[in-house]
């Protein structure tokens, strides 16, 4: 007898049944009774598409092979296999992982395959048409006579034989119109009218499977079997690539920054879709210099990593003020690792076929769940290459779709090397050092965190290519200050206060700048004392004038809460005050000579008043400066549960411990070779086409069993569709509850 799939599970080694579960994570998950329930699962349609997903080139093309010459019981002689191609050493390999994916089983003499697989893998084995017998009767007799065969391809020119070229390589169905009447004078139409294509439809051809054997003659059947394509080992080089990095690095933390301290000054209204709209958007991309993609990328990373939220906007979350705390290592290496795991794809911004509306940023249409697992796919490429090694897009595109054809994404794999250009993981196509570190960082070696390290893999290697962080300050005449690179973290904090940013490298001192320095507390010698211990060389007179001004200026004016009062010891200065007529809305009335009143509250006042151009400070109950300590208002951090990804990556423990649960219930209770699942499948697929009634038996989702006379309709996707004529009724069975199939004699 031959071997079912669930003896070959049993007598695999418990390491390969492991790797069968980890590699197919659906058979594992929800977790199995028994191996008699894995291997009933790894008959499902389902199941088998996503083993599918899993294979190279060609593996798929030697499993076609096993389906072409397959009998009706679905086995298989593995030297008629190796008589398909003209590389019969690939023929073993490739088996080789099919047989570790359980997607073929039992002796090289008869191998087994699941029936559903040839409803997930369509109706054109390796590329083929049906034979000319089952097209047309002329096309039958044509294809049955070699020589006549033979000489019908030699007398196609060389248009029509171009056409006959394409579809032999697969698919074998073309579009045409008027395929019963088109004219033999156009290539197509000489094809039809020789037999050597055959119209299935108003505007469909197909190609007989014996032309396309005779024109793969040389190739034989299964076509070339490829190697994977492969790079050439030219790039720019490991320093070229990390001194981009660096640059490239601080550019992406300086816009974040950047992007983040505006809405934190300007909450971004939430629109009616979700998210930011593209019209705010726009204006934050303008105001920083980037298209509205990347700008739209950081935002997504900095919501990802924690550091944007919703409160009354868009603004940033109390995860900022601790990023900011960090050095520009830290910084970077919390936005990208956000961006590898989150499934949110920029991509998708804006109108797109099939939408009404555009997808705006940060709202829930930005959802991928392709995009985490194609970055590590694409990347992970990247990291195989030695260090500095660049790969164009086009061919990591070539690359990818040679290693899964049935889940290639172009369109995808471009969006994710783009998008790590940009954020500094890649340079020239070539992955950096700091990269490199993030593709290869384990995930979950060290669930416990019990041998990690103090310092992160990819902050240490991004570490030793930025420059070092300097503290020190150049001051020129004009009021401008130049940070020799990046800043550290004190330095950062300290010219926030006392500078206005005008770019990364250069900062202004203004009066507002100077103001606001001494609203926090600081003195004119406070000032003078930052400036000189951070100033390379002597500071210009212009500077300290400016300093100077200000502080003279600074609290010359009072204002108190007596509905609003100013005192000052300057009846000069009270006098200017009231005859100013920019403040004549004010109606200040002079209460004694060096006080006025108004009947607007003091921050009214203390607006008009600093707008106006004035440094007013507010006092106290006792006439004491009040020191005005503004917060930034942060939104809550909160994580969106649609955007958490169920992570797969776990360790070999749990897998060899669900093996060992497997094996045990499997001895306890062992069930029969599950054999009738072939054959359920085969009998209700012939029962389709004619409508023919059988009679089901299955277990509903209470647990019973049901006995029902039906007319299957349909068999997709692991479910029978059927009606009971009886009922009128339309009834979806899983096939897997599915537990026996008769046709029925009346």
């Amino acid at each position: 007898m031959d071997a079912s799939l669930l003896q070959t599970l049993r007598l695999m080694s418990d390491e390969a049944l492991a790797d069968l579960l980890r590699r197919r994570f659906d058979l594992a998950v929800p977790r199995p009774t028994d191996l008699a329930a894995v291997a009933q699962r790894a008959r499902t349609a389902t199941s088998v598409s996503r083993a599918l997903e899993l294979l190279d080139e060609p593996t798929l093309r030697v499993l076609d092979g096993v389906r072409l010459v397959a009998d009706e019981s679905d086995t298989v002689s593995i030297d008629a296999v190796r008589g398909l191609t003209k590389q019969p050493e690939e023929i073993f390999p490739a088996l080789d992982r099919l047989r570790r994916l359980a997607l073929v089983w039992g002796p090289d003499d008869g191998v087994r395959f699941p029936s559903t697989l040839e409803e997930v893998a369509g109706p054109y084995p390796a590329g083929l048409g049906r034979p000319a017998a089952i097209l047309d009767d002329d096309a039958g007799e044509l294809a049955a006579d070699a020589a006549a065969l033979r000489r019908a391809l030699l007398a196609a020119s060389p248009q029509a034989r171009a056409v006959l070229e394409r579809l032999a390589a697969g698919p074998p169905i073309g579009t045409v119109t008027d395929a019963y009447t088109r004219a033999e004078t156009t290539p197509v139409g000489w094809l039809i009218a020789h037999r050597l294509l055959v119209p299935v439809a108003d505007d469909t051809v197909e190609l007989p499977r014996e032309v396309a054997l005779l024109l793969r003659r040389d190739t034989g059947l299964l076509g070339r079997l490829q190697p994977c394509p492969t790079p050439e080992p030219t790039g720019p080089g490991e320093r070229v690539v990390d001194s981009s990095a660096a640059a490239t690095v601080l550019d992406v933390v300086g816009h974040t920054e950047s992007i983040l301290s505006a809405l934190a000054e300007e909450p971004a209204t939430e629109v009616r879709s979700g998210g930011i709209g593209m019209q705010r958007l726009h204006r934050i991309a303008r105001d920083v210099g980037l298209p509205d993609t990347h700008a739209a990328l950081i935002l997504e990373a900095a919501f990802a990593a924690g550091l944007l939220g919703r409160g009354q906007g868009w603004m940033p979350s109390s995860g900022f003020d601790a990023w900011l705390a960090g050095d520009s290592a830290a910084r970077w290496a919390t936005l990208v690792k956000a961006w590898m795991r989150s499934p949110r794809d920029v991509r998708l911004l804006g109108t797109r076929p099939g939408q009404n509306r555009p997808s705006t940023v940060l709202s829930n249409a930005m959802t991928s769940r392709l995009a985490p697992a194609w970055r590590r796919e694409v990347l992970g490429v990247l990291a195989e290459q030695p260090t500095g090694v660049a790969v164009e897009p086009d061919l990591l595109v070539e690359i990818l779709a040679w290693r899964h054809p049935r889940r290639q994404n172009d369109e995808l794999v471009r969006a994710v090397v783009e998008q790590a250009a940009f954020l500094g993981v890649t340079v020239a196509d070539a992955v950096t050092g700091p990269g490199r570190a993030l593709i290869t960082e384990p995930d979950a070696g060290d669930p416990l965190g019990v041998h990690r390290s103090d310092t992160e893999p990819v902050v240490e290697a991004l570490r030793k290519i930025l420059p070092e962080p300097v503290d020190d300050i150049v001051v020129q005449s004009d009021l401008t200050v130049i940070v020799p690179g990046p800043a550290s973290v004190l330095l950062a904090a300290e010219l926030s206060l006392v500078t206005e940013p005008e770019s990364q490298a250069v900062y202004r001192v203004t009066e507002s700048s100077l103001r606001r320095a001494m609203d926090a507390g600081y003195a004119a010698e406070d000032v003078h004392a930052l400036f000189s211990r951070r100033s390379r060389s002597e500071l210009p007179q212009t500077l300290k004038y400016l300093i100077d001004d200000v502080a003279r200026r600074y609290g010359g004016l009072r204002v108190g809460a007596a509905g609003g009062y100013l005192r000052s010891e300057d009846t000069a200065m009270v006098a200017q005050v009231l005859a100013d007529r920019r403040l004549e809305h004010l109606r200040l009335r002079r209460l004694a000579p060096t006080v006025l009143c108004s009947s607007y509250a003091v921050e009214d006042l203390l607006d008009v008043l600093r707008r106006t151009g004035y440094a007013p400070v507010t006092e106290d109950d006792n006439g004491g400066i009040v020191i005005e300590r503004s917060v930034n208002p942060r939104a809550p951090r909160t994580d969106r549960p649609e955007d958490t990804e169920a992570a797969a990556s776990v360790d070999e423990a749990p897998f060899f411990a669900l093996v060992e649960d497997l094996r045990l219930a499997d001895a306890e209770a062992p069930r029969d070779d599950d054999e009738s699942a072939d054959e359920i499948h085969r009998l209700l697929q012939a029962a389709i086409p004619a409508r023919k009634p059988v009679w089901v038996e299955y277990t509903d989702n209470r647990g019973d069993v049901i006995r029902r006379l039906l007319r299957p309709v349909s068999l997709r996707a692991g479910y029978l569709r059927a009606e009971d004529r009886r009922t009128d009724m339309l009834h979806t069975i899983a096939v897997h509850a599915i537990r026996s199939a008769t046709a029925a004699t009346v």
